[in-house]
């Protein structure tokens, strides 16, 4: 019988030890990558202010919390991005707040037409009360809303050219999937369309679409113009969405780290702000370069349709008439 090697033991014990705390320790470090999604590519303003959290929130906690950022989709749609946000599947989303206003009312305050003229007066509304009290109740939805980002306002994009909104009558106009859309093209007499983003250019090719509802990041990010080679600053409406973190992981987290990453997100949102005022100001520029015939149309002109879905929204939840007495008060 042979007599045990004590010296062999111990050092296949001792590599057995370190190997299975390399894998332990691997293992925990996939566990504990978080995950962002976005449903822009990653030159759009949402996916650039959420790439700046995620590197900010690294720095800030040492590595502790690491996110990596999928863009345009990757992870899923909206409804499957909530949907996972609420089970815990993903711990940070970009979601527009045209969709979460589908389960949240009081978000259409932010979609009402003509309340804000620009991107920095939307932004300076990010810190109303009312505001504030929009995101207190996505907890009801399963998610913590940390704060707003903000695409460039909306304007119209076309295969023909546009002059007067009288001349949409009867046209086929992709917009965001929602109540207050559909009511607002409706004043109209337009068409609304929803058709998912990687669909639009495709249809303007085809003439399943005359018009494009849309901010100027998304037109230049996908050369929309190259379909549609026409632009009507309009104005009509704002855009935001909305950080939200999985409730069921963020009330993992301390009350030390939850501060910390609220802190991160708000200087993130403030640089977004800032960020996307200059980018209207290059993506017009842009635009131009490009040969884009451009028409400002005067809000004005349909003050008429601004008012019918005024009249229709105002009264639906407090927040929304309250918010929007807090905007008139500012101007």
């Amino acid at each position: 019988m042979k007599t045990l090697n004590l010296n062999k033991l111990c050092s296949f014990c001792s590599a057995t030890v370190v190997a299975l705390t390399i894998s332990v320790t691997s293992m925990q470090s996939v566990a504990e990558t978080l995950r962002l999604s976005t449903p822009v590519p990653p030159s759009h303003i949402f996916s650039k202010v959420s790439t700046k959290f995620a590197e900010d929130l690294s720095i800030r906690t040492n590595g502790d919390l690491n996110i990596k950022v999928f863009p345009f989709g990757k992870l899923g749609s909206d409804p499957e991005n909530t949907l996972m946000i609420q089970t815990g599947a993903i711990q940070f989303a970009i979601i527009p707040a045209a969709f979460m206003a589908n389960r949240e009312e009081s978000l259409n305050a932010w979609l009402l037409p003509g309340l804000f003229d620009d991107v920095a007066a939307a932004g300076a509304a990010t810190q109303f009360s009312t505001a504030k009290g929009m995101l207190a109740e996505l907890d009801k939805q399963g998610m913590v809303g940390l704060g707003y980002v903000f695409a460039g306002m909306r304007h119209l994009l076309s295969v023909d050219p546009i002059s007067d909104m009288k001349e949409i009558k009867d046209k086929k106009i992709r917009t965001f999937p929602g109540p207050i859309f559909n009511d607002w093209w409706l004043t109209f007499g337009a068409a609304p369309t929803a058709l998912p983003t990687p669909e639009i250019a495709p249809a303007l090719t085809t003439n399943l679409l005359d018009i494009v509802d849309v901010d100027l990041d998304l037109v230049t990010a996908l050369k929309l113009y190259q379909q549609a080679p026409n632009l009507a600053i309009t104005n009509h409406m704002a855009f935001p969405a909305i950080m939200v973190v999985s409730k069921k992981w963020w009330e993992s987290k301390t009350a030390e780290q939850q501060a910390v990453i609220r802190d991160v997100f708000a200087e993130a949102e403030a640089w977004g702000i800032k960020a996307q005022v200059m980018a209207e100001e290059n993506n017009l520029q842009m635009l131009k370069d490009a040969g884009v015939a451009i028409t400002n149309i005067d809000k004005n002109s349909y003050a008429d349709n601004t008012a019918e879905v005024l009249n229709k929204y105002l009264n639906k939840a407090p927040l929304i008439s309250e918010f929007y007495g807090q905007v008139k008060a500012q101007k």
